[in-house]
């Protein structure tokens, strides 16, 4: 019976994650009308709930631990919450970004619980603390606006000092120096200082795209991304790296230091080739991960099995073996999500992440003011690069990097950053539906003045050509 429930739950579940997504890209259409749009998202939260509470019944007959409906009902009423508070707190926000937010934060719970009950209740514990916090970043965005571009050196030493603290201090974690421990509290500070370096960069440039200014700009990330490596952290380095580029290149839109970039960062990376021993161990394993199986690519090599073992339908929650993975709680749980759910429901999955990303970018060119421009763009690249460098690992495109993937993997740094990122381009959409109202009054305004051109009225010819 449990079996049979199982395997029909795959697919209801593979459905259901289908429909999620294709709602999510048809409401982005430009000519979709408002109120069509709304029934979609209204559906794609229902398709949340129905996807989570699908998972949750099979994990219920499968594993027959009475502490799951506890959990579930918790995390029924956290995405209730944050599902009223954004309709009255901030009725203006994007509910697309939300529902996407909440999927993926309900795939994370279900794999998460299959893998191991007190890693999800923690993460699930971390959830409400970080959803907690992120909410009150949209009020703090429309209150403080200008302020923010104005502490270009306070993001520096900031980010500089927490990132040169963690490479002198910090505990090392995989032959990198990451995180560091506070009243029993692991913390991993690069998470959040690749938001401050975001509004670093964007302060810099906002202030002028001068030769000097780039120079400036190009020493003022070369520091970040230069403790990074020297800590190890080289993931963490690449997405600084990648986020500073784009941003440099889109400001100034100079070719030459976008390829110039890109060369320099290619060399930097034979040079790291032959400095570090895991880096030359995770080149070894993406090369040839079956002919060093013992060894360097035993966990790239149980990945690929897992989402071979997977195939289009997947084995069903439960049903797999994703634990014969290492790390699988944090670098490796989309080959978790693949053997057990299936290709397809990946991609859907894949396809959720680059919506979210088409949705920062979306946003990022609707801003009028080129501070909160580059910001939102900075955290877009983060985001979808992340994610990128995440499963590219996990399929064995490029050479792992033990980069989580946003929302789903388990880690408080990683999903409390991630949150914020969420909410500060919620708060610049805010910002951006706000300003859109106002050029609207005024140009309702405008019209009603005497001499106004009333909608629909032709001018006549004086008013057309001017008196003579």
């Amino acid at each position: 019976m449990v079996h049979l429930i199982t395997e029909l739950s795959k697919y209801t579940m593979l459905i259901l994650m289908a429909l999620f997504t294709y709602q999510g890209f048809s409401a982005l259409k430009r000519n979709c009308p408002p109120a069509k749009q709304a029934r979609k998202v209204r559906r794609q939260t229902a398709y949340v709930y129905l996807f989570h509470c699908n998972a949750y019944a099979v994990l219920w007959f499968s594993m027959e631990n009475p502490d799951l409906l506890v959990l579930y009902v918790g995390q029924v009423l956290f995405f209730t919450a944050i599902y009223i508070l954004y309709s009255t707190a901030y009725r203006k926000a994007s509910r697309l970004v939300v529902n996407n937010m909440c999927m993926l934060l309900a795939i994370g719970f279900v794999i998460l619980t299959r893998l191991n009950f007190e890693t999800a209740m923690r993460q699930f514990q971390l959830a409400g603390g970080s959803a907690g916090i992120s909410m009150v970043i949209p009020f703090l965005i429309d209150r403080v606006r200008s302020g923010f571009r104005k502490l270009t050196w306070l993001y520096a030493l900031a980010g500089i000092g927490m990132l040169g603290a963690v490479a002198v201090l910090g505990v090392a974690t995989k032959g990198a120096n990451l995180s560091f421990t506070i009243a029993g509290i692991t913390i991993q500070p690069s998470e959040f200082i690749k938001i401050v370096f975001v509004f670093l960069i964007a302060s810099m440039l906002y202030t002028s795209t001068g030769f000097l200014q780039v120079v400036k700009v190009t020493v003022a990330a070369g520091l970040h991304v230069v403790i990074l490596v020297l800590s190890r952290d080289l993931g963490g380095a690449l997405i600084f790296f990648v986020a500073y580029l784009v941003m440099l290149y889109v400001a100034t839109r100079k070719p030459l230091y976008f390829f110039g970039g890109l060369a320099g960062g290619s060399i930097a990376s034979v040079i790291a080739y032959f400095l570090f021993n895991h880096v030359r161990v995770r080149v070894v394993a993406w090369q040839d991960p079956l002919g060093h199986f013992e060894l360097e690519g035993y966990q790239v090599s149980h990945s690929l099995f897992a989402i071979g073992t997977g195939g289009w339908f997947g084995m069903g929650l439960n049903q797999g073996m994703p634990g014969r993975i290492p790390e699988v709680k944090k670098d490796f749980i989309f080959s978790a999500i693949a053997e057990e759910l299936g290709g397809f429901f990946a991609l859907c999955l894949i396809l959720v992440c680059f919506c979210c990303f088409l949705m920062f970018l979306n946003i990022a060119m609707q801003m009028k003011d080129r501070f909160y421009k580059y910001v939102a763009l900075g955290l877009g690249t983060i985001y979808g690069f992340q994610v990128f460098l995440s499963i590219g690992g996990n399929i064995k495109f490029i050479p792992s990097t033990g980069v989580t993937l946003p929302l789903v993997s388990y880690g408080g740094s990683s999903l409390l950053s991630t949150l914020m990122i969420f909410s500060i381009i919620q708060g610049l959409y805010l910002m951006h539906q706000k300003e859109g109202g106002a050029r609207n009054d005024r140009v309702k305004e405008k019209t009603k003045q005497p001499g106004g051109k009333q909608p629909g009225e032709k001018q006549n010819a004086k008013d057309s050509t001017g008196s003579r």
